[in-house]
C-alpha cells in the first residue's frame, strides 16, 4: 500500500508538473491549517528542488521568496537566493526581498541521511531549530510557521520551543507522507513579540 500511494503522489507532481511529490503535502496542510493566503508573503527555507515554491505562489499569488543553499531552477513569479539560513548574511539577504516582512515561513528541508537514526534526528532538529530562528527573524507580527521534523526523542523539546514563539502550535502528517516516514510538521500560528 505505501509503494503505491508513494506511486500515486509520484505520478500525480509529474502530472500537474509540480518538481516533487512534496508539492501535495504543503497542498494538504493548507486545506487543514490555511496557513498561505491570497497575497501573503510568504519565504521558503530549504526551497530546493522548488516543489513547494510552486505551490506556495499558486495560493498566494503574492511574493514568494525561495532560499537554499543548492541553486533552484527558476520558477516564474517566484525570487531565489543561494545561501545558508544559519548565517545572517543570508537572512539579510531575503529581508532585503521581503522589506516588511513575511506573512508565512516554510521549511520542507532534510539532512542528508547518513542511515544513523539518531545521528540523523538531532540534525533534522538542528535544522528546524536554524528554521524557526530564522522564522522569527523574518515574519511579521501574527506570522504563521511550518516546519518539518523527524520524531525522536528530541521532537517534545523542539515543539516546546515553538510553544514558546507561537500562540497555537500542532503537529501533522499529511497523507502525501510515505507511511513508513518518520517525519511530521509542525504548524505554528500568531508569532509572539520576541
Amino acid at each position: 500500500m505505501p509503494r503505491d500511494r508513494r506511486d500515486y503522489y509520484y505520478r500525480k507532481a509529474k502530472e500537474k508538473g509540480y518538481r516533487s511529490r512534496a508539492a501535495f503535502k504543503l497542498k494538504q496542510i493548507n486545506e487543514r491549517f490555511n496557513i498561505i493566503k491570497k497575497g501573503d508573503t510568504v519565504v521558503d527555507l530549504g526551497a530546493a528542488p522548488g516543489g513547494w515554491l510552486q505551490v506556495a505562489h499558486e495560493l498566494s499569488g503574492g511574493k514568494v521568496v525561495g532560499v537554499d543553499i543548492l541553486p533552484i531552477e527558476e520558477i516564474e513569479g517566484v525570487e531565489t537566493i543561494k545561501g545558508d539560513i544559519r548565517l545572517d548574511s543570508t537572512v539579510e539577504k531575503i529581508k532585503d526581498k521581503i522589506k516588511e516582512g513575511a506573512d508565512v515561513v516554510i521549511c520542507d528541508a532534510a539532512p542528508s541521511l547518513s542511515g544513523n537514526w539518531s545521528y540523523d534526528h538531532a540534525r533534522s532538529i538542528d535544522l528546524a531549530e536554524s528554521a524557526l530562528e530564522c522564522a522569527r527573524k523574518l515574519l511579521k507580527p501574527d506570522g504563521r510557521f511550518v516546519v518539518k521534523v523527524f520524531q525522536g526523542d528530541m521532537f517534545p523539546d523542539f515543539l516546546n520551543k515553538a510553544r514558546d514563539h507561537f500562540v497555537k502550535v500542532q503537529a501533522f502528517s499529511p497523507q502525501a507522507t510515505r507511511k513508513q516516514s518518520a517525519e511530521i510538521y509542525v504548524i505554528g500560528k500568531r508569532l509572539l513579540p520576541f
